[in-house]
């Protein structure tokens, strides 16, 4: 694999390493409870602004180590990185009580930066399943690959619909649900991208 080879591969698993570095590190914050996208409010907010931005544009350029298995597959990774970008440009609101002194539950308005981060993150989690449902059907990949694809499509749909009901009921456990979705599809996208590199 070449030195750029590595752009894609690397980004994916350093956003998995920031998040949880500075999560567990983090005055108030409760990964268990609290989003991966709350990390982007507070004084260390920019840490995961950056994060999503240089991680996505570094997983959308390594996704055209894809072009010779699959465009299809090559468009969904990269909408996938760029999705992530929007993640970081337009950040949540706060609430659930984070930052500190924000009033638990939800606010009665979402800013338009919420709302967009919220159609950037659906983008997110569900170009995951749809990407590895791709790389499943693409013979060019070899078989393991396609197998660890197809299994990747089921554990992210669950990942994303188990996240989503905690997310929706306001579950103490929905961002320890987020995480794990997230390390099940940020991984297979890093195995992904080495695998073509």
């Amino acid at each position: 694999m070449t030195a750029w080879g590595w752009v894609g591969p690397s980004a994916a698993v350093l956003f998995m390493i920031v998040f949880t570095a500075d999560g567990w590190t983090r005055p108030d914050y409760r990964p268990r409870y609290h989003p991966v996208s709350a990390l982007s409010l507070g004084r260390r907010g920019w840490i995961q602004k950056a994060s999503f931005i240089v991680c996505g544009a570094g997983v959308a350029v390594g996704s055209l180590a894809l072009l010779g298995a699959n465009v299809l597959l090559t468009v969904a990774i990269a909408v996938f990185g760029l999705a992530l970008v929007a993640s970081g440009v337009f950040t949540m609101d706060p609430m659930r009580g984070y930052p500190a002194g924000t009033p638990a539950g939800d606010p009665s308005t979402f800013s338009r930066h919420h709302q967009l981060h919220d159609h950037a993150g659906m983008v997110v989690f569900a170009t995951v399943p749809i990407a590895a449902v791709i790389a499943a059907l693409t013979p060019e990949l070899g078989g393991p690959l396609r197998l660890y694809s197809a299994g990747t499509a089921t554990a992210a749909t669950a990942g994303f619909l188990v996240f989503g009901q905690a997310w929706e009921r306001d579950s103490p456990h929905a961002g320890l649900w987020q995480r794990l979705t997230i390390l099940l599809g940020w991984s297979w996208v890093a195995v992904l991208l080495a695998a073509s590199s």
